[in-house]
């Protein structure tokens, strides 16, 4: 169903069944001759309108759409907290030993190459769970939000 109007009349809905065609705009054309037949269209149309000059209603999403795109989305953030937190807490123990072993750097006694060269492995590892324990703090952030659509989808209607 293709649903067409008018500039000078908004109101007006002409709607044909198919889809946009010159064939569906003669139809509502025809259609906007018996309004006008009938008086029944509020405003004069000036010599010369034709079916091109209709101008076709695109139908907008509904709200349960909206809302549906909104709970999957809230799902994938939730989703990805775990994710997230999973990895956090994989790589905390062993990112938690290599910062002890820095403060070895600000001290006065003596470190070996072999300790220098561990612990410069060791930052590899520091730096992507400092990394990632920010993406999760951001995550943890927005699926506050996402908790909370899910939380309003889930209750009841009869509350």
């Amino acid at each position: 169903m293709v649903h067409y109007t008018l500039a000078q009349s908004p109101e007006i809905i002409l709607s044909v069944p198919g889809k946009d065609s010159a064939k569906a705009r003669e139809k509502a054309m025809d259609q906007l001759m018996k309004l006008m037949d009938e008086g029944k269209l509020p405003t004069e149309l000036e010599d010369g309108f034709g079916p091109q000059q209709l101008i076709e209603v695109k139908e907008t999403s509904t709200d349960t759409a909206s809302d549906e795109d909104a709970i999957t989305q809230a799902v994938q953030v939730l989703s990805n907290l775990a994710t997230l937190k999973l990895k956090v807490q994989e790589s905390r123990d062993e990112a938690l030993k290599v910062r002890k072993a820095v403060d070895v750097l600000f001290s006065d006694q003596s470190v070996s190459e072999e300790e220098i060269t561990r612990l410069k492995e060791g930052f590899k590892v520091l730096k992507n769970y400092a990394q990632t324990n920010l993406r999760y703090q951001e995550a943890r952030a927005k699926a506050e939000q996402a908790r909370q659509v899910l939380d309003q989808a889930l209750k009841s209607p009869d509350k």
